[in-house]
């Protein structure tokens, strides 16, 4: 409020010195401190009708822009406003101005001639003009960051909602083998439940972030892949390769993760014999390679989880990299994803 009662202050001090600035003939006149000085006051005196004017008319526009006062009575608002501004403009220039501070015995009814009421109409359209542009330039700006205001917060709102649908998946699968070795009395439960609570800390604080490192999202990776092999031991080969040359580069949390537990839970679970999953990972200046194929059965259906999953890793992927490459390649034993990121977009 402060800010918006400075810029008005501002405007009005500005709009007196162009006034006064055009009552001058600079080829002609020979200007002093006093003569300007004179013009300054006579400009701001004339205020007296335009603050009202200007301020009235704003709060006429808005009642019409807000719905609350239809065409008609906006016209007639507007019309009744310059009637009565211009009836007080007349004695403030005839009394005020030329008489106190120009010192000049100025005729009524050369005042309240047609050419003087003319100009004078001319004068107040001038600065109600100006002030109304400002004002709804000023006004569209400000709708316009609203806007985008809305449409970012819609945006990170359904960020989250994708996440929280991830989330619990991804912990379920992870919470079936904790249960599956504590059945067998494993050595390595205390373990995989430290790397677990390694994992729940990374989901309820560096996946809230909008952006990590390369690095830590590679971890997670690493941790989740870690835990499957202790459910599968031989029954699933693995191999992740990766070739980052700066592992401090930004990327979206859990932005991969999503395709390595599709990888495990709809290829290496179902498949009944010896099955595989390979991860190719390279970030080269900026952009990211990724691919994931997973071996699987032969007439397995994708299930109503999967679908959602990918679903959601596709929305996520349409909002926070809009210039994405994402091929899905399904065929009758294998399936394979390609993902291709433009980090620094």
């Amino acid at each position: 409020m402060q800010k918006r009662i400075i810029y008005h202050i501002v405007f009005w001090i500005a709009y007196v010195l162009f006034k006064s600035y055009l009552q001058f003939d600079f080829a002609r006149d020979t200007i002093s401190v006093s003569m300007l000085l004179t013009v300054i006051a006579a400009q701001a005196a004339f205020l007296l009708v335009k603050l009202p004017l200007v301020y009235t008319l704003f709060f006429i526009i808005d009642k019409y822009l807000a719905r609350q006062w239809n065409i008609s009575k906006t016209i007639l608002g507007i019309t009744g406003l310059l009637v009565a501004s211009l009836a007080l403009f007349m004695p403030i220039k005839q009394w005020l101005v030329l008489g106190v501070i120009y010192g000049v015995d100025a005729s009524l009814q050369e005042t309240l001639s047609l050419s003087s009421i003319l100009a004078t109409i001319f004068i107040l359209g001038f600065v109600c003009s100006i002030a109304v542009a400002i004002k709804l330039v000023r006004s569209g700006m400000r709708q316009g960051r609203i806007q985008q205001e809305m449409v970012k917060r819609k945006l990170e709102t359904e960020l989250q909602f994708l996440k929280a649908q991830i989330n619990p998946h991804f912990f379920f699968n992870t919470l079936n083998n904790i249960y599956a070795l504590s059945r067998k009395k494993s050595d390595e439960t205390p373990a995989v439940i430290m790397k677990l609570s390694k994992l729940f800390r990374f989901i309820l604080y560096e996946a809230q972030k909008k952006s990590i490192s390369i690095g830590a999202e590679i971890q997670v990776v690493e941790n989740y892949i870690e835990l499957e092999k202790i459910r599968y031991n031989d029954k699933l080969k693995i191999i992740f390769n990766q070739s980052i040359d700066i592992e401090t580069q930004l990327v979206a949390p859990l932005i991969l993760l999503p395709f390595v537990e599709n990888a495990f839970k709809h290829g290496a679970s179902e498949s009944r014999f010896n099955s595989y999953i390979h991860i190719d990972l390279k970030v080269d200046q900026g952009s990211l390679y990724f691919t994931c194929a997973n071996s699987k059965a032969e007439e397995l259906v994708k299930s109503d989880s999967e679908k959602i999953g990918l679903g959601n890793i596709r929305r996520q992927l349409e909002l926070l990299y809009p210039d994405h490459v994402l091929e899905i390649s399904n065929t009758s034993v294998e399936f394979k994803v390609l993902l291709k990121l433009n980090l620094n977009n």
